[in-house]
């Protein structure tokens, strides 16, 4: 267990006026946490609720956490962080996690290809950045199981925190998907809008064809998510291409707040096209 990254994310309210603070004294605890090699400090903006981050620390071992949370310069800094804090609530929510890491907002760190392709570990073997990331899927199994919440809950929230990413230029109807892997490992999508509109991609279809491109063959469940008053269903094409890559899978449908409805696929259709008629 020494060699496996260890992961945490802390939710912070920022007070009001006292955001910029915060942002400053954050950059400076970031510099802190990679000038000494302890891993990674990472912040990822929630959408929904202004003057909100996770604040996501990935240290590279058990041993490397402990001190790091130790160190009496990281403490110097987190103390005068929490002057603008309203509040600091543990999260067990692996999906802030998972997409802290793809995509942590205007304030992730800046890592130069070279960097984000390569990572070495205490053996000084070159750990390819998507294989270190992969890496972390038995750390979100135990922050779940820690947290108690289902991976239907998880789910659906990277589905929200994906829909926040779409670009939705001409409808301004936005869509978040998220797509559950087998081994538990969460894929996102959202709606990507094409001033050709033929070229347009649904949300689904963007989960679907970037979990299959990573290798992934076997999944659990899918979450739609979009702002209406009534469940966003797939497409008929978005249909089609899920069954075709996962199969009769669990659809779930869901707002801003709540499910709203669960489907098996067969269900939402019925009669597709595969590859026994072309056999």
């Amino acid at each position: 267990m020494a060699d496996q990254n260890v992961v945490s994310v802390v939710a912070l309210e920022i007070l009001a006026g006292k955001e910029s603070e915060f942002l400053t004294l954050t950059g400076q605890l970031q510099g802190v946490v990679r000038r000494k090699g302890y891993g990674t400090n990472q912040l990822l903006r929630d959408g929904e609720h202004p003057g909100r981050y996770y604040d996501i620390r990935i240290w590279r071992n058990a041993d490397v956490a402990a001190h790091a949370e130790s160190d009496p310069e990281i403490d110097e800094l987190r103390r005068a962080l929490g002057k603008y804090l309203q509040s600091t609530p543990l999260v067990d929510v692996a999906w802030a996690v998972e997409v802290g890491l793809a995509s942590a907002g205007p304030w992730r760190e800046r890592r130069s290809i070279s960097e984000r392709r390569a990572r070495a570990d205490r053996r000084g073997r070159t750990i390819p950045f998507d294989e270190a990331n992969r890496r972390l899927t038995a750390d979100r199994r135990v922050v779940q199981r820690r947290s108690g919440e289902s991976s239907e809950v998880l789910v659906v929230e990277a589905a929200r925190l994906a829909r926040d990413r779409a670009h939705a230029s001409f409808s301004d109807f936005k869509v978040g998907a998220a797509l559950e892997a087998a081994d538990g490992r969460i894929i996102t999508g959202c709606n990507i809008e094409n001033s050709t509109y033929g070229l347009t991609m649904c949300a689904e279809r963007v989960a679907v064809f970037k979990a299959i491109s990573e290798g992934y063959r076997s999944f659990r469940r899918l979450a739609v998510v979009a702002d209406t008053t009534q469940p966003t269903t797939p497409c008929g094409a978005c249909r089609q291409i899920i069954w075709e890559f996962t199969g009769n899978i669990e659809i779930i449908l869901a707002d801003m707040h709540a499910v709203t409805s669960r489907h098996q696929l067969k269900d939402l259709l019925p009669h597709p096209f595969d590859a026994r008629f072309i056999e």
